[in-house]
């Protein structure tokens, strides 16, 4: 079993293999038909970082199974570009904030995989200390402003965050992201207002996935171009292959530099797909099973990347199998750290409630 520490080395450098060969990489092209190419070692960074997104959310998955993980689980599979496309563009500063399907966010930005696992479980050794579930855990040191189960929560909150970073002087910006179905909430537009008029460095980010629970984008709002629900602030926003790490990467880049440059909000509608229910509770009968298919067979994110670092890269199947066993190694260390860890005290619900005053 792979220890924290060969894990968290494994996940920041790779294998010496992959190092010697990331020395050769070439610089960021443009393709014929499509987004910037990224180097070789830009590819194998989205992809180590999207499999792990992939692996992990399996592992809770089956865990739930296991009656392991209680209450909601929502999982990222099959979204993965999009945080590992984001992350590339953020530096040291930025903030991180999104809704109730966050565990992907929370690998994004370097957290650790046995800290999130342990807090699906309950335990003492979560991020929130075993009391804050699948969709409430936070990392000040990584800026991760936390997974939030209000529908649309996050929007104001990531917009506070983007104040403060204009209050302090500084460049950092607040990928504030949130989902389809949050987009039609009214605290969104206010939070959009807001932003614009005191020109805020944040990037809203819309995760849309075609389905607000069980109900599709074409049911429930009446425009379906995400992208624009700023023009009437003079908010910029474009469409984005959500399913693309290189497109989502691209865009990314332009959208952050907007924001740092002092000319106010960006909206990034990424266009994307969730293969499994809303939640680990959610049978997803209000869409074929032929539609997901598709999806898995013509636009998976990981297979995309996979397929070019062996056709571009020339990267072997031996070398993208032993990344995928290492992968499994932090998960499979997570998965029993979550299960071995003990439970918090019962003492611990009267703390963290509410902040005491500090003696003058």
């Amino acid at each position: 079993m792979a220890t924290s520490a060969k894990g968290a080395a494994q996940r920041k450098s790779g294998s010496a293999s992959q190092k010697a060969s990331a020395s050769k990489s070439r610089g960021s092209k443009k393709s014929p038909s499509g987004p910037p190419d990224l180097s070789r070692d830009e590819e194998l960074t989205a992809y180590r970082e999207m499999l792990l997104v992939r692996r992990f959310e399996e592992k809770a998955g089956q865990m739930y199974g296991m009656g392991l993980i209680g209450g909601f689980c929502h999982l990222y599979i099959g979204q993965e570009a999009v945080v590992a496309g984001m992350q590339m563009v953020a530096k040291e500063g930025d903030q991180v904030i999104t809704a109730y399907r966050d565990h992907g966010h929370m690998l994004a930005t370097g957290m650790d995989p046995k800290g999130v696992m342990a807090e699906l479980t309950g335990r003492r050794g979560g991020y929130s200390k075993g009391k804050g579930g699948s969709m409430h855990m936070f990392s000040v040191e990584k800026g991760f402003y936390g997974g939030h189960g209000i529908v649309g929560a996050s929007v104001p909150l990531g917009t506070g965050l983007a104040f403060a970073n204009r209050y302090r002087g500084n460049d950092n910006v607040s990928f504030t992201y949130f989902g389809d179905g949050a987009a039609n909430q009214g605290q969104v537009y206010e939070s959009f207002n807001i932003a614009k008029l005191w020109s805020l460095p944040v990037v809203y980010v819309i995760e849309n996935n075609k389905y607000g629970m069980g109900t599709s984008i074409d049911r429930a709002s009446a425009t379906t171009d995400l992208s624009q629900r700023g023009r009437s602030f003079d908010i910029p926003g474009e469409q984005v292959d959500g399913m693309d790490v290189r497109a989502v990467k691209a865009i990314g880049e332009k959208a952050a530099k907007h924001a740092r440059d002092g000319k106010g909000p960006y909206i990034l509608e990424m266009l994307t797909y969730r293969y499994r229910g809303h939640s680990m509770s959610d049978p997803a009968k209000y869409r074929s099973r032929d539609e997901v298919q598709k999806m898995r067979q013509e636009r998976d994110p990981i297979e995309q990347s996979k397929a070019r670092l062996v056709s571009d890269h020339k990267v072997s199947e031996d070398e993208l199998k032993e990344i995928d066993k290492e992968i499994r190694a932090i998960v499979n260390e997570a998965a029993e750290f979550a299960q071995t860890d003990p439970e918090p005290d019962p003492s611990e619900l009267w703390t963290d409630v509410v902040r005491e005053r500090e003696a003058s």
